[in-house]
Protein backbone atom coordinates (compact mmCIF):
# COMPACT_ATOMS: atom_id res chain seq x y z
CA UNK A 1 0.00 0.00 0.00
CA UNK A 2 1.25 3.75 -0.59
CA UNK A 3 2.11 5.37 2.09
CA UNK A 4 -0.44 8.68 2.65
CA UNK A 5 0.63 11.71 1.52
CA UNK A 6 1.39 14.71 4.22
CA UNK A 7 0.67 17.73 2.67
CA UNK A 8 3.00 20.63 3.34
CA UNK A 9 2.81 22.82 5.78
CA UNK A 10 0.89 26.29 4.86
CA UNK A 11 3.56 29.01 3.86
CA UNK A 12 3.52 32.65 4.57
CA UNK A 13 6.06 34.49 2.60
CA UNK A 14 6.85 38.42 3.47
CA UNK A 15 9.01 40.61 1.26
CA UNK A 16 9.23 44.67 1.45
CA UNK A 17 6.71 45.36 -1.43
CA UNK A 18 5.05 42.92 -4.20
CA UNK A 19 4.34 44.09 -7.55
CA UNK A 20 0.43 43.92 -8.54
CA UNK A 21 1.36 43.17 -12.43
CA UNK A 22 -2.07 44.21 -13.71
CA UNK A 23 -2.58 47.82 -11.97
CA UNK A 24 1.19 48.39 -11.98
CA UNK A 25 1.04 48.94 -8.54
CA UNK A 26 3.29 48.08 -6.00
CA UNK A 27 1.79 46.53 -2.39
CA UNK A 28 3.25 47.55 0.39
CA UNK A 29 4.52 45.00 2.24
CA UNK A 30 4.15 41.87 0.37
CA UNK A 31 2.32 39.13 1.92
CA UNK A 32 1.15 36.04 0.78
CA UNK A 33 -0.50 32.61 2.21
CA UNK A 34 0.51 29.43 0.10
CA UNK A 35 -1.15 26.51 0.57
CA UNK A 36 -1.07 23.01 -1.88
CA UNK A 37 0.75 25.02 -3.90
CA UNK A 38 -1.61 27.42 -4.92
CA UNK A 39 -2.06 31.70 -3.06
CA UNK A 40 -4.94 31.06 -1.04
CA UNK A 41 -4.67 34.86 0.28
CA UNK A 42 -2.91 38.46 -0.11
CA UNK A 43 -2.25 40.19 2.98
CA UNK A 44 -3.66 37.37 5.22
CA UNK A 45 -5.36 38.34 8.87
CA UNK A 46 -4.72 35.03 10.04
CA UNK A 47 -2.43 32.29 9.26
CA UNK A 48 -3.32 28.87 9.69
CA UNK A 49 -1.20 27.08 13.05
CA UNK A 50 1.94 25.61 12.14
CA UNK A 51 2.86 27.30 9.13
CA UNK A 52 6.09 28.27 7.62
CA UNK A 53 6.66 31.85 7.58
CA UNK A 54 9.71 32.78 5.15
CA UNK A 55 10.86 36.96 5.30
CA UNK A 56 12.66 37.95 2.38
CA UNK A 57 13.19 41.17 3.88
CA UNK A 58 13.89 44.46 1.52
CA UNK A 59 13.26 42.34 -1.51
CA UNK A 60 10.01 42.58 -4.13
CA UNK A 61 7.86 39.99 -5.10
CA UNK A 62 7.08 39.19 -8.77
CA UNK A 63 4.87 36.80 -10.47
CA UNK A 64 7.27 33.56 -11.79
CA UNK A 65 8.76 34.61 -15.05
CA UNK A 66 8.17 32.85 -18.44
CA UNK A 67 10.02 32.63 -21.72
CA UNK A 68 8.01 31.55 -24.74
CA UNK A 69 10.88 30.55 -26.89
CA UNK A 70 13.45 28.00 -25.46
CA UNK A 71 15.46 24.97 -26.34
CA UNK A 72 16.46 23.44 -23.23
CA UNK A 73 18.27 20.78 -25.22
CA UNK A 74 20.32 22.44 -26.85
CA UNK A 75 23.64 24.88 -25.50
CA UNK A 76 24.43 24.92 -21.47
CA UNK A 77 27.74 22.97 -20.53
CA UNK A 78 30.10 21.36 -23.13
CA UNK A 79 28.23 22.83 -26.16
CA UNK A 80 30.90 24.25 -27.86
CA UNK A 81 31.75 21.70 -30.91
CA UNK A 82 29.94 22.93 -34.30
CA UNK A 83 28.94 19.71 -34.55
CA UNK A 84 27.45 19.00 -31.38
CA UNK A 85 23.84 17.47 -33.36
CA UNK A 86 25.42 14.65 -34.94
CA UNK A 87 27.55 14.22 -31.22
CA UNK A 88 24.89 14.13 -28.74
CA UNK A 89 22.31 11.36 -28.63
CA UNK A 90 19.45 11.51 -27.29
CA UNK A 91 19.93 10.43 -23.82
CA UNK A 92 22.94 12.83 -23.71
CA UNK A 93 20.84 15.62 -24.92
CA UNK A 94 18.17 14.85 -22.19
CA UNK A 95 20.58 15.29 -19.94
CA UNK A 96 21.47 18.46 -20.74
CA UNK A 97 18.11 19.76 -20.81
CA UNK A 98 18.19 18.73 -16.81
CA UNK A 99 21.32 21.31 -16.08
CA UNK A 100 19.53 24.07 -18.42
CA UNK A 101 16.11 23.63 -17.17
CA UNK A 102 18.09 24.18 -13.65
CA UNK A 103 19.78 27.18 -14.56
CA UNK A 104 16.44 28.21 -16.22
CA UNK A 105 14.41 27.74 -12.84
CA UNK A 106 16.78 29.72 -10.58
CA UNK A 107 16.99 32.42 -12.99
CA UNK A 108 13.40 33.19 -12.09
CA UNK A 109 11.35 32.06 -15.10
CA UNK A 110 8.80 29.27 -13.95
CA UNK A 111 7.09 28.34 -17.18
CA UNK A 112 8.69 28.18 -21.01
CA UNK A 113 7.85 26.87 -24.32
CA UNK A 114 10.23 24.36 -25.40
CA UNK A 115 9.84 25.37 -28.91
CA UNK A 116 10.91 22.29 -31.50
CA UNK A 117 13.98 19.92 -31.50
CA UNK A 118 15.63 19.99 -34.38
CA UNK A 119 17.82 16.82 -34.54
CA UNK A 120 17.67 13.15 -34.78
CA UNK A 121 15.71 11.18 -31.88
CA UNK A 122 14.38 8.12 -33.59
CA UNK A 123 11.10 10.12 -33.42
CA UNK A 124 11.12 10.60 -29.40
CA UNK A 125 9.88 13.86 -28.21
CA UNK A 126 12.57 14.69 -25.95
CA UNK A 127 11.09 17.51 -24.71
CA UNK A 128 7.67 15.42 -23.25
CA UNK A 129 10.01 13.84 -21.51
CA UNK A 130 11.54 16.71 -19.93
CA UNK A 131 8.53 18.01 -18.37
CA UNK A 132 6.97 14.49 -17.68
CA UNK A 133 9.80 14.66 -15.33
CA UNK A 134 9.95 17.78 -14.10
CA UNK A 135 6.13 17.58 -13.53
CA UNK A 136 6.97 14.50 -11.55
CA UNK A 137 9.58 16.13 -8.99
CA UNK A 138 12.47 14.09 -10.41
CA UNK A 139 14.18 17.10 -11.36
CA UNK A 140 14.23 20.65 -11.07
CA UNK A 141 13.24 23.07 -13.82
CA UNK A 142 10.58 25.08 -15.16
CA UNK A 143 6.94 24.19 -16.16
CA UNK A 144 7.47 22.81 -19.79
CA UNK A 145 5.12 23.87 -22.79
CA UNK A 146 6.27 21.38 -25.13
CA UNK A 147 6.64 21.23 -29.40
CA UNK A 148 8.10 18.37 -30.01
CA UNK A 149 9.70 18.16 -33.49
CA UNK A 150 9.95 21.51 -35.21
CA UNK A 151 8.13 21.28 -38.46
CA UNK A 152 10.08 22.13 -41.40
CA UNK A 153 10.78 21.80 -45.38
CA UNK A 154 13.59 19.65 -46.96
CA UNK A 155 16.60 22.56 -46.54
CA UNK A 156 14.24 24.65 -44.75
CA UNK A 157 15.92 26.82 -41.48
CA UNK A 158 14.90 24.36 -39.36
CA UNK A 159 16.79 21.61 -41.23
CA UNK A 160 19.20 20.68 -38.88
CA UNK A 161 22.20 19.49 -41.72
CA UNK A 162 21.72 23.35 -43.57
CA UNK A 163 23.29 24.76 -40.05
CA UNK A 164 26.61 23.27 -41.04
CA UNK A 165 26.04 22.86 -44.63
CA UNK A 166 25.99 18.99 -44.52
CA UNK A 167 26.65 16.92 -47.43
CA UNK A 168 23.87 14.52 -48.52
CA UNK A 169 22.88 11.55 -46.70
CA UNK A 170 23.76 12.52 -43.11
CA UNK A 171 21.62 13.42 -40.80
CA UNK A 172 18.37 12.56 -42.42
CA UNK A 173 15.23 13.02 -40.66
CA UNK A 174 11.63 11.59 -40.80
CA UNK A 175 8.40 13.23 -41.26
CA UNK A 176 7.84 12.02 -37.27
CA UNK A 177 11.18 13.73 -36.86
CA UNK A 178 9.50 17.12 -38.81
CA UNK A 179 11.04 17.06 -42.26
CA UNK A 180 8.31 17.53 -44.33
CA UNK A 181 6.99 18.30 -47.64
CA UNK A 182 3.48 19.03 -49.17
CA UNK A 183 -0.05 19.04 -47.51
CA UNK A 184 0.25 15.38 -47.10
CA UNK A 185 3.19 15.23 -44.87
CA UNK A 186 2.86 18.62 -42.86
CA UNK A 187 -0.63 17.20 -41.66
CA UNK A 188 1.27 14.08 -40.35
CA UNK A 189 4.05 15.99 -39.13
CA UNK A 190 1.16 17.56 -37.11
CA UNK A 191 -0.44 14.75 -35.93
CA UNK A 192 2.80 12.51 -35.05
CA UNK A 193 3.79 15.51 -32.72
CA UNK A 194 0.42 15.57 -31.32
CA UNK A 195 0.19 11.97 -30.55
CA UNK A 196 3.23 11.81 -28.60
CA UNK A 197 2.46 14.82 -26.34
CA UNK A 198 3.18 18.25 -27.94
CA UNK A 199 1.03 20.82 -26.76
CA UNK A 200 1.98 23.24 -29.41
CA UNK A 201 3.40 23.20 -33.09
CA UNK A 202 6.18 24.75 -34.38
CA UNK A 203 6.70 25.49 -37.95
CA UNK A 204 9.27 27.00 -39.67
CA UNK A 205 7.74 29.45 -42.22
CA UNK A 206 10.95 31.40 -42.91
CA UNK A 207 14.78 31.55 -43.76
CA UNK A 208 16.99 32.50 -40.79
CA UNK A 209 20.00 33.88 -40.13
CA UNK A 210 21.63 31.54 -38.93
CA UNK A 211 21.24 29.15 -41.97
CA UNK A 212 23.16 28.77 -45.66
CA UNK A 213 19.97 28.22 -47.19
CA UNK A 214 19.30 31.98 -48.97
CA UNK A 215 18.00 35.53 -47.33
CA UNK A 216 16.70 35.27 -43.82
CA UNK A 217 13.06 36.40 -44.57
CA UNK A 218 12.32 33.78 -47.47
CA UNK A 219 9.27 31.86 -47.22
CA UNK A 220 9.82 28.42 -47.20
CA UNK A 221 6.32 27.01 -47.01
CA UNK A 222 3.60 27.46 -49.13
CA UNK A 223 0.70 29.48 -48.10
CA UNK A 224 -1.25 25.47 -48.77
CA UNK A 225 1.22 24.19 -46.48
CA UNK A 226 0.87 26.76 -43.56
CA UNK A 227 -2.98 26.78 -43.92
CA UNK A 228 -2.89 23.03 -43.64
CA UNK A 229 -0.15 22.82 -40.63
CA UNK A 230 -2.67 25.56 -38.76
CA UNK A 231 -5.90 24.09 -39.42
CA UNK A 232 -4.50 20.83 -38.12
CA UNK A 233 -3.31 21.70 -35.00
CA UNK A 234 -5.89 23.94 -34.32
CA UNK A 235 -8.71 21.26 -34.57
CA UNK A 236 -6.86 19.11 -32.37
CA UNK A 237 -7.02 21.71 -30.19
CA UNK A 238 -3.49 22.92 -30.36
CA UNK A 239 -1.46 26.90 -31.06
CA UNK A 240 1.07 27.13 -33.75
CA UNK A 241 4.16 29.10 -33.31
CA UNK A 242 6.05 30.16 -36.31
CA UNK A 243 9.48 30.92 -36.94
CA UNK A 244 9.49 33.41 -39.33
CA UNK A 245 11.25 36.82 -40.75
CA UNK A 246 10.66 38.65 -43.72
CA UNK A 247 7.26 40.62 -44.50
CA UNK A 248 6.24 38.45 -47.06
CA UNK A 249 6.74 35.18 -45.00
CA UNK A 250 4.85 36.86 -41.96
CA UNK A 251 2.01 37.94 -43.32
CA UNK A 252 1.27 34.88 -45.25
CA UNK A 253 1.46 33.49 -41.68
CA UNK A 254 -0.88 35.02 -39.75
CA UNK A 255 -3.02 35.07 -43.12
CA UNK A 256 -2.93 31.42 -42.83
CA UNK A 257 -4.16 31.46 -38.78
CA UNK A 258 -0.76 31.11 -37.25
CA UNK A 259 -1.32 32.04 -33.61
CA UNK A 260 2.26 33.27 -33.01
CA UNK A 261 5.50 34.92 -34.80
CA UNK A 262 8.74 34.20 -33.73
CA UNK A 263 10.51 36.90 -34.12
CA UNK A 264 9.81 38.76 -36.64
CA UNK A 265 12.36 41.00 -37.65
CA UNK A 266 11.60 41.94 -41.48
CA UNK A 267 7.95 42.44 -40.76
CA UNK A 268 6.83 46.00 -42.35
CA UNK A 269 4.43 48.09 -40.66
CA UNK A 270 1.27 47.07 -42.00
CA UNK A 271 2.19 43.14 -41.55
CA UNK A 272 2.33 44.55 -37.94
CA UNK A 273 -1.02 46.19 -38.36
CA UNK A 274 -2.30 43.17 -39.30
CA UNK A 275 -0.82 41.37 -36.48
CA UNK A 276 -2.44 43.88 -34.06
CA UNK A 277 -5.91 43.75 -35.96
CA UNK A 278 -6.04 40.15 -35.65
CA UNK A 279 -4.53 39.16 -32.13
CA UNK A 280 -1.43 37.33 -33.45
CA UNK A 281 1.03 37.34 -30.92
CA UNK A 282 4.74 38.08 -31.49
CA UNK A 283 7.39 36.44 -29.38
CA UNK A 284 10.44 39.34 -30.53
CA UNK A 285 13.74 38.13 -29.45
CA UNK A 286 14.78 41.09 -29.24
CA UNK A 287 18.15 40.70 -27.20
CA UNK A 288 19.32 38.57 -29.79
CA UNK A 289 20.46 41.73 -31.73
CA UNK A 290 22.58 42.56 -28.65
CA UNK A 291 23.70 39.61 -27.20
CA UNK A 292 24.32 36.55 -29.84
CA UNK A 293 27.87 35.43 -30.29
CA UNK A 294 27.81 35.22 -34.24
CA UNK A 295 32.16 35.25 -34.09
CA UNK A 296 32.41 31.78 -34.87
CA UNK A 297 29.93 31.59 -37.30
CA UNK A 298 30.38 31.63 -41.52
CA UNK A 299 31.64 35.00 -43.19
CA UNK A 300 27.98 34.82 -45.22
CA UNK A 301 25.92 34.37 -42.09
CA UNK A 302 27.94 37.34 -39.97
CA UNK A 303 27.10 39.67 -42.95
CA UNK A 304 23.12 38.09 -42.53
CA UNK A 305 23.22 39.26 -38.88
CA UNK A 306 24.87 42.67 -39.60
CA UNK A 307 22.21 43.27 -42.05
CA UNK A 308 19.03 41.71 -39.93
CA UNK A 309 19.88 42.50 -36.30
CA UNK A 310 20.32 46.52 -36.53
CA UNK A 311 16.92 46.37 -38.53
CA UNK A 312 15.32 44.16 -36.26
CA UNK A 313 15.47 46.59 -33.29
CA UNK A 314 14.04 49.32 -35.40
CA UNK A 315 11.33 46.34 -36.08
CA UNK A 316 10.45 45.44 -32.41
CA UNK A 317 10.34 49.58 -31.76
CA UNK A 318 8.07 49.55 -34.62
CA UNK A 319 5.48 46.80 -33.08
CA UNK A 320 5.23 48.06 -29.42
CA UNK A 321 3.66 51.40 -31.18
CA UNK A 322 1.16 50.06 -33.32
CA UNK A 323 -0.08 47.56 -30.09
CA UNK A 324 1.10 44.42 -31.05
CA UNK A 325 0.79 41.52 -28.33
CA UNK A 326 4.22 40.79 -27.42
CA UNK A 327 5.16 38.08 -25.10
CA UNK A 328 8.77 37.62 -23.74
CA UNK A 329 11.18 34.67 -25.42
CA UNK A 330 14.71 34.54 -26.04
CA UNK A 331 15.34 31.75 -28.60
CA UNK A 332 17.64 30.57 -25.71
CA UNK A 333 20.57 29.10 -26.26
CA UNK A 334 20.90 31.62 -28.86
CA UNK A 335 21.75 33.75 -25.41
CA UNK A 336 22.69 31.74 -23.07
CA UNK A 337 20.26 29.60 -20.60
CA UNK A 338 19.76 31.88 -17.44
CA UNK A 339 20.04 34.78 -18.47
CA UNK A 340 16.85 34.83 -19.75
CA UNK A 341 16.14 38.31 -18.29
CA UNK A 342 18.14 39.93 -20.64
CA UNK A 343 15.29 39.66 -22.90
CA UNK A 344 13.52 42.27 -20.93
CA UNK A 345 16.40 44.87 -20.58
CA UNK A 346 15.88 45.00 -24.71
CA UNK A 347 12.37 45.08 -24.78
CA UNK A 348 12.42 48.02 -22.97
CA UNK A 349 15.33 49.20 -24.66
CA UNK A 350 13.10 49.12 -28.01
CA UNK A 351 10.63 51.18 -26.24
CA UNK A 352 8.49 49.35 -23.62
CA UNK A 353 8.29 50.72 -19.75
CA UNK A 354 9.47 48.49 -17.28
CA UNK A 355 5.80 47.25 -16.20
CA UNK A 356 5.01 46.69 -20.16
CA UNK A 357 8.18 44.07 -20.13
CA UNK A 358 7.15 42.55 -16.91
CA UNK A 359 3.67 41.90 -17.98
CA UNK A 360 5.36 40.41 -21.55
CA UNK A 361 6.95 37.70 -19.64
CA UNK A 362 3.58 37.41 -17.14
CA UNK A 363 0.08 38.03 -18.12
CA UNK A 364 1.09 38.24 -21.67
CA UNK A 365 2.92 34.85 -21.75
CA UNK A 366 -0.05 33.50 -20.07
CA UNK A 367 -2.66 34.01 -22.76
CA UNK A 368 -0.14 33.36 -25.46
CA UNK A 369 -0.49 29.68 -24.04
CA UNK A 370 -3.99 29.93 -22.43
CA UNK A 371 -3.24 29.14 -18.69
CA UNK A 372 -5.01 31.55 -16.33
CA UNK A 373 -3.55 30.29 -13.44
CA UNK A 374 -0.63 31.52 -13.62
CA UNK A 375 1.32 35.33 -14.37
CA UNK A 376 -0.21 36.75 -12.19
CA UNK A 377 -0.38 37.18 -8.12
CA UNK A 378 -3.51 36.54 -7.10
CA UNK A 379 -6.06 34.34 -4.83
CA UNK A 380 -6.24 30.73 -5.85
CA UNK A 381 -3.61 31.25 -8.65
CA UNK A 382 -0.42 28.98 -8.55
CA UNK A 383 2.17 29.25 -6.23
CA UNK A 384 4.64 30.73 -8.88
CA UNK A 385 6.72 33.36 -6.96
CA UNK A 386 9.98 34.91 -7.48
CA UNK A 387 11.71 37.74 -5.36
CA UNK A 388 14.75 40.54 -6.71
CA UNK A 389 16.14 43.15 -5.09
CA UNK A 390 15.08 46.40 -5.96
CA UNK A 391 12.06 48.08 -7.76
CA UNK A 392 11.57 46.39 -11.56
CA UNK A 393 8.72 49.22 -12.21
CA UNK A 394 11.63 51.45 -12.12
CA UNK A 395 14.91 49.44 -12.97
CA UNK A 396 14.44 46.12 -15.48
CA UNK A 397 17.65 45.29 -14.26
CA UNK A 398 16.04 44.08 -11.41
CA UNK A 399 15.07 41.44 -13.23
CA UNK A 400 18.49 40.22 -13.30
CA UNK A 401 19.12 40.01 -9.53
CA UNK A 402 16.74 37.24 -8.51
CA UNK A 403 17.02 36.16 -4.98
CA UNK A 404 14.18 33.94 -4.47
CA UNK A 405 12.19 31.20 -6.43
CA UNK A 406 9.10 29.50 -5.45
CA UNK A 407 7.44 27.46 -8.17
CA UNK A 408 4.00 25.27 -7.14
CA UNK A 409 4.48 26.01 -3.15
CA UNK A 410 8.29 24.95 -3.60
CA UNK A 411 11.25 26.99 -3.06
CA UNK A 412 14.17 25.97 -5.37
CA UNK A 413 16.08 29.28 -4.39
CA UNK A 414 16.38 31.38 -1.49
CA UNK A 415 19.54 33.10 -1.10
CA UNK A 416 19.00 34.46 2.19
CA UNK A 417 19.04 30.84 3.35
CA UNK A 418 22.61 29.76 2.42
CA UNK A 419 22.89 26.79 -0.24
CA UNK A 420 20.38 23.98 -0.85
CA UNK A 421 21.73 20.76 -0.52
Amino acid sequence: MPRPRTPPAPIRLRAARMLDVVTGELVTPGDLLIEDGRIVSLSPTSVPSGSEEIDLGDLTLLPGLMDMEVNLLLGGPNHESPLNPVQDDPALRTLRAVANARRTLRAGFTTVRNLGLFVQTGGLLLDVALKRAIDFGWIEGPRVVPAGHAIAPTGGHLDPTMFQALAPHIMPLTVEEGIANGVAEVRKAVRYQIKYGAELIKVCASNGVMSHTGPAGAQQYSDEELRAIADEAHRAGRKVAAHCMGDGAVRAAVEAGIDCIEHGFLAGKDTLDLMAERGTFLVATSYLADGMDVSRAAPELQAKAAEVFPRSRATISMAIEQGVRIACGTDAPAIPHGRNAKELLALVDRGMTPLQAIRAATVVSAELIAAEDRGRLEEGLLADVIAVAGDPTSDITATERVAFVMKGGTVYRNDAAGPRR
